[in-house]
């Protein structure tokens, strides 16, 4: 049955391309709505360019017809749109508490107009899209219907891990390690799901008689076949060793140059930015893969703002970059450099400032990637859940010829306003590049930078 879909200012500004996921729906936008949007237009953030580009698609739609009486979306699709306003008679029926006449209040009003056509049989039924949750508990009280914009959300509980489990026989084993593969068409479709494997997803290959007889292995989809780690045993990240599987698997994908688009989730403490700082690196400096390395993480903060940073922009980023430089430290070993309250007679040395200066070492702003092409780099996307799949997509459209891109982030510790667990850049792009030849993911399950992180992160 077709609908009409009333919606909020926050979906087009999350997803400027909305009117257009509704397929044969009707779609109504509230005059309020049109008043919002050019408000924002002049805004210098990502919600300003969506403001532009929403402005500019109702302006497309409006020279095919009166945009009061509804314009055909998609001709294919059968799909409509129409700006409504806000009549005072709708808005004097709202309950008292809600007649101040605020932007959220007029939209209910709208929805409530609606409401009363399909009451009256001249409309389908009606629902109210809005990413407010307080909007949608206001629809509620006063009986509408109202849900969340879901069309890029991603369920946590099915989100791909990367991983997973296949019991084969001890031969298939050896043969995997001796043969240096094996082909998917040879393992038992019973087996756990061979038919259902990812391009590049990790495999633990474990003995059907001897459980504590295993071998990681990795899906190449080109080839059909299970290939054994081979990286991660020959490379020497100094004191970076893998110290789960989870981390093997991620590590192989960040030091396999075909693999150009690495997404590592996980809880804080897992060795999501450590591990892919110790790959960049190591192929940076020592394998010269690349021409640098280019960390760039988003400008959110965790509290309170503290005010304006003095300084060129790289002091401004220095704030925000502390648990880069956090982690290039210990990577470099500074920390173990003697320490004047030590007894030692020098400070640490500065990894950082030792790699900005050898160019091995970018760092970049996300609001100023847009326009940019970036060749021959490997790029970490640090707290990349704090990103809308916009913004995400912005960033991978970036990458040039011969550059490796990789996102870490943990979903449920978003400082975004603007994004959810479910709805936020980074599990979106988990979701669209699964199963493709180019990108790999790994969900890290256990933390591993102290027996207190790890309690917190399960207990808090």
């Amino acid at each position: 049955m077709r609908k009409t879909y009333v919606l909020d200012t926050n979906v087009l500004l999350h997803d400027p391309q909305a009117i257009n996921r509704f397929e044969d729906n009707h779609v109504v936008v509230p005059i309020e709505v049109v008043e919002e949007i050019d408000r924002f237009k002049r805004d210098p953030s990502e919600k300003g360019r969506n403001a532009r580009q929403v402005s500019r698609l109702l302006d497309e739609l409006r020279e095919q017809g009166n945009l009061s009486e509804g314009v055909p979306i998609d001709r294919s699709s059968g799909g409509t749109l129409r700006v409504v306003f806000c009549r005072s008679e709708t808005l004097a029926q709202l309950p008292p508490e809600l007649k101040a006449g605020n932007g959220d209040n007029n939209i209910l009003a709208v929805a409530l107009e609606q409401r009363m056509h399909e009451v009256m049989g001249s409309q389908p039924p009606v629902v109210l899209v809005t990413k407010d949750t307080n909007l949608r508990i206001k629809a509620d009280a006063v009986g509408l219907t109202a849900q969340d914009y879901t069309t890029d959300k991603v369920d946590l509980a099915d989100l791909y891990p990367g991983f997973c489990e296949l019991w084969v026989s001890a031969e298939q084993i050896d043969r995997v390690k001796a043969d240096g593969g094996l082909p998917l068409a040879e393992l038992p479709q019973g087996s756990g799901g061979p038919a259902g494997l990812q391009a590049n997803e990790g495999v633990t290959l474990v003995d059907q008689v001897q459980p504590n007889h295993t071998l990681l292995a990795r899906f190449d989809a080109r080839l059909g076949a299970l290939l054994p780690l081979q990286r991660v045993p020959k490379v020497r990240l100094g004191r970076i060793q893998p110290r789960n599987r989870e981390q093997t698997f991620a590590l192989d994908l960040l030091l396999d140059p075909a693999v150009q688009l690495v997404t590592l989730v996980g809880k804080a403490g897992t060795g999501k930015t450590l591990l892919a700082l110790a790959a960049g690196l190591h192929q940076v400096a020592d394998e010269r893969l690349y021409d640098r390395m280019l960390v760039t993480r988003p400008v959110i903060p965790l509290g309170k703002e503290i005010g304006f940073l003095p300084g060129d922009l790289e002091e401004k980023m220095g704030p925000w970059m502390q648990p880069i430089i956090d982690n290039l430290d210990y990577l470099l070993g500074a920390e173990d450099a003697p320490h004047p309250s030590r007894g030692g007679n020098r400070a640490p040395r500065s990894s950082w400032a030792d790699l900005k200066g050898m160019g091995l070492l970018e760092v970049e702003a996300i609001s100023y990637i847009r326009g940019r092409s970036i060749p021959r780099q490997f790029m970490v996307v640090d707290e990349a859940q704090n990103l809308t799949p916009h913004e995400v997509k912005t960033i991978v459209t970036r990458v040039g010829e011969g550059t490796k891109i990789v996102f870490t982030g943990d979903p449920y510790q978003i400082d975004n306003p603007y994004v959810d667990a479910e709805s936020n850049g980074l599990t979106w792009l988990v979701e669209r590049f699964k199963g493709q030849g180019l990108a790999g993911h790994v969900t890290l399950m256990r933390g591993e930078r102290s027996e207190l992180a790890e309690l917190a992160a399960n207990l808090l």
